[in-house]
């Protein structure tokens, strides 16, 4: 049983499409916890029909604020952060328990377009992304043909490729992370504590907590990238929104005014 926990506003398309592939590929029970900060599209309207848990904000928060928001509603003990603009590959649940269990990781991240195996592989796929999506963005927009184009564009017949990619790294990991999906296990929580809700890099601010906390008491493992369990990111769909600003950023600092130069040292290892 999976807690799915994810913030949204507007990207009415790109919702109901995160949605659509999640019930498609998911094959454990799960729950859909959306934290919605202030839609005005329909996307409140159709997350009330399809999710298990709607909180509305009549503002729009960061990223952190939110996920402790939807923690606080979480059932289960196996947590997944997602972003609302990605598309999940298929059986992703049950692949990425298998590389927790085998790893014996408390928190992973999985490989997307964003972050893979090493550096040249990344820049490749991250430049082809680029170079889809936004002639694609300019001629469609974001919506449902648009996006569905860009995937194609990028990936041809979506399942082939994902299962390729899962037969050819099957449950290797590394040290890394994709911030757009994070799975946990809700026991990580009693040893890093919640989001830091001061830091809207919640993704850095996370690799730091768990990276520090081992090299201490080494009682967690460093966050890693599951490289066979590959998750689509579109990126960045949410500021096309042009949402308004946080309600809470006089709360926010920056990761420097936190981790100083110490975050260069933690994230040394990560291309």
């Amino acid at each position: 049983m999976i807690s799915i926990i994810t913030s949204v506003h507007n990207q009415l398309a790109m919702n109901k499409l995160y949605y659509e592939y999640l019930k498609k590929y998911t094959k454990n029970p799960f729950e859909l916890i959306i934290i919605d900060n202030n839609s005005n599209d329909g996307s409140t309207e159709f997350f009330n029909q399809h999710a298990d848990c709607v909180i509305q904000n009549k503002e729009n928060y960061s990223y952190p604020y939110c996920q402790n928001q939807g923690l606080k509603q979480a059932k289960y003990d196996l947590l997944a952060f997602f972003n609302n603009d990605i598309l999940v590959s298929p059986d992703w649940d049950e692949k990425i328990i298998q590389v927790m269990q085998k790893h014996r990781q408390e928190v992973i991240s999985f490989a997307t377009n964003e972050h893979i195996e090493d550096r040249p592989t990344t820049n490749k796929i991250f430049r082809k992304w680029k170079r889809i999506k936004y002639p694609v963005l300019y001629t469609l927009g974001t919506s449902k043909a648009g996006l569905n184009l860009m995937k194609w564009l990028m990936y041809g017949d979506w399942e082939q490729w994902t299962h390729k990619r899962y037969y050819d790294f099957g449950c290797k990991i590394k040290e890394g992370f994709s911030g757009s999906c994070i799975m946990m296990k809700k026991e990580a929580l009693y040893k890093i504590g919640l989001w830091d809700e001061r830091i809207q890099e919640a993704d850095f601010d996370l690799f730091n907590r768990l990276k520090k906390r081992n090299i201490e008491k080494n009682d967690i493992k460093a966050l890693c990238i599951a490289l066979g369990v590959y998750i689509h990111h579109y990126q960045r769909l949410t500021l096309k929104a042009k949402p308004l600003p946080f309600a809470d950023r006089d709360n926010l600092i920056s990761l420097k005014e936190k981790w100083g130069a110490e975050t260069r040292q933690l994230q040394q290892n990560i291309h």
